[in-house]
């Protein structure tokens, strides 16, 4: 049974892997909606290549399939294996989620610190993967010394115990993190690929002059309404205008739609005749 795909034919644990990205390696996982779920983390980020060590209820498994949510290729791709050794024969650095260290002397790392090594060590050629044990028990000891170092997520200490599928999740995130120059992944027809910050789309942001246009239309209006009065208080009531706009961080458009407001609220004033 070692190293088989789901299609028919053997494979080398080389082929079908997607490049430059880390392994993900089941051991033992008891049920199917949990790799499934585990799957669609992967597509989520970006992680192609999954690799199964003796699943409890079989593979294929239609649960999996079901949970997975169309992430249909990180199914049809997945690898079954006899052993943790067989899986992980190819790889040059791998990576042990577990909240126990096992009294096994290792490098112990956060998700962020480990995936920034293996980027790292991917760069410069190296195969990585990450090494998930089984829903109830984790990795045993001879599984774990098979792994270079121990990645554990800053949990709170008294509940520590994180679903499979939300440990791939949250390593998927920090590779995607690390991986893609400030994308936020969602990309549209219309909108392109999401970022993070204000996003002007159509627009663009409005230039000093044209903010300063509508503060002096804004400016007349209310001093022809009698609202900056008395006097001598209009240049603070002017200053306190100004930045409450600003801090507005407007577009182009916006300013354009303001100044619209403005004048439709000056007309229906000189309409009904109202005077300050």
């Amino acid at each position: 049974m070692t190293n088989q795909t789901n299609d028919a034919g053997d494979a080398t644990p080389a082929d079908c892997r997607s490049a430059a990205v880390p392994s993900i390696i089941l051991v033992e996982p008891q049920l199917g909606e949990n790799i499934g779920a585990a799957v669609r983390a992967m597509a989520n980020f970006g992680l192609s290549d999954l690799r199964l060590v003796n699943p409890r209820d079989g593979w294929p498994n239609a649960k999996a399939a079901a949970s997975a949510s169309g992430a249909d290729r990180v199914i049809r791709e997945a690898r079954l294996f006899d052993s943790t050794e067989a899986a992980v024969a190819d790889l040059h650095y791998l990576c042990a989620t577990t909240a126990r260290s096992r009294d096994v002397i290792k490098p112990v790392f956060t998700p962020e610190t480990a995936t920034a090594e293996m980027v790292s060590r991917i760069g410069a050629g190296q195969e990585c993967g990450i090494v998930f044990g089984r829903e109830k028990s984790g990795l045993n000891n001879d599984q774990l010394a098979l792994c270079d170092i121990i990645v554990t997520a800053p949990v709170n200490p008294y509940f520590a115990s994180i679903n499979l599928a939300q440990c791939v999740l949250l390593m998927g995130y920090e590779w995607a993190r690390q991986n893609q120059a400030g994308g936020l992944g969602r990309e549209t027809e219309f909108d392109g690929p999401a970022r993070e910050g204000l996003q002007m789309h159509r627009t663009r942001p409005a230039t000093r002059a044209e903010i300063v246009g509508f503060f002096e239309h804004l400016e007349t209006e209310l001093d022809k309404s009698g609202f900056l009065w008395p006097p001598e208080k209009r240049p603070v009531m002017v200053r306190n205008l100004r930045n409450l706009f600003n801090r507005m961080s407007a577009s182009e458009q916006e300013v354009r739609t303001l100044r619209g407001i403005v004048s439709s609220l000056s007309k229906r004033r000189n309409v009904r005749g109202d005077t300050p």
